[in-house]
């Protein structure tokens, strides 16, 4: 088999092309690469030109949706900020619930600390910031506040 180093293109489905393209470009800062309207489609690139491709698809207002998920890699002083930001753009932080938080949760077992929140089309997008703790899945889930006090990770990558 040919061994995959990582992922490069992911799609969305959307109902407004339009209102999805501000909350992508705008809200969240992606650089569009192209979109092409007779195809109803945007591209945007993740981590600069070339990296990483997100596809928003528009399939209009049929009942039938599916509620996706997508992780974004951040630098973790950015996922310490990310509550306020995403706030300050109408867009509510979650945690591992679903439920409005101030912080980021740490999935334990990986460790890294990750901040939910939804798109206008109610697809579940995460932050997430890999950390250099060891794993301990015997905490499960647990906000950043109980983690960060016993573990070694770097103030400065915080503040």
């Amino acid at each position: 088999m040919i061994p995959i180093r990582d992922l490069f293109e992911t799609h969305l489905t959307v109902v407004d092309l339009q209102r999805s393209m501000t909350f992508f470009g705008e809200t969240l800062g992606l650089e569009l690469a192209e979109v092409f309207w007779n195809r109803r489609v945007a591209f945007y690139w993740i981590g600069g030109r070339g990296n990483s491709m997100l596809g928003l698809w528009e399939v209009g207002t049929g009942p039938q949706r599916l509620s996706l998920h997508l992780a974004f890699r951040v630098d973790l002083k950015d996922l310490m900020n990310a509550p306020a930001r995403l706030r300050a753009a109408h867009a509510v932080p979650l945690d591992f619930e679903e439920q409005p938080t101030d912080e980021p949760v740490v999935l334990a077992w990986m460790p890294a600390a990750s901040l939910y929140f939804r798109d206008p089309d109610g697809n579940l997008l995460e932050f997430l910031s890999m950390l250099p703790d060891a794993p301990q899945p015997e905490l499960g889930v647990i906000p950043w506040s109980r983690w960060q006090p016993a573990h070694q990770t770097d103030q400065n990558l915080v503040r």
